[in-house]
């Protein structure tokens, strides 16, 4: 009988959890598996396992259905403060959300959609695929640097 108790608890490290449409391993621990999705970063995980209750080491396999709901559930609907939160004062909406996935894609998408549109600054920087915070552009960013210009092969 224990055997099978042992079987269970290997096999539970060995599944794959689907939290939020990622797969993660079931042999990581509940802190890093959530920095796994798009959207979750470190320290958004570390709140969510103080605010839920989940000890930072447990490991994602362990989880029972109810606990990986409860997860889902908090983070479509997270009760953090809004340094956290990755969509603070929406432009349509004027209130804090967090985008997660293929959500928070798609709103890029469109921002930077919407960046072009207006055409301001950073919108001919995203066009042109030049950076947009200041970096300097004299070693860096050229578009054909990989084609190796003037060089020619010698003809046998």
């Amino acid at each position: 009988m224990e055997d099978k108790n042992k079987k269970t608890d290997k096999s539970s490290e060995d599944r794959i959890v689907r939290i939020l449409s990622k797969d993660i391993e079931g042999k990581m621990t509940v802190y890093s598996g959530l920095a796994k999705v798009k959207g979750i970063s470190w320290a958004l995980s570390n709140a969510i396992c103080k605010k839920i209750g989940f000890p930072k080491t447990k490991k994602i396999g362990t989880l029972t259905e109810a606990e990986i709901s409860k997860i889902t559930e908090f983070v479509k609907n997270p009760d953090l403060p809004n340094h956290l939160v990755n969509r603070q004062k929406d432009l349509e909406t004027g209130k804090d959300k967090h985008l997660i996935g293929s959500d928070l894609e798609l709103r890029k998408d469109f921002d930077i959609k919407r960046l072009k549109k207006i055409k301001s600054y950073r919108g001919f920087r995203h066009a042109s695929k030049l950076p947009l915070r200041g970096q300097r552009t004299k070693g860096h960013f050229r578009p054909n640097k990989m084609k190796g210009g003037g060089i020619k092969k010698k003809n046998k």
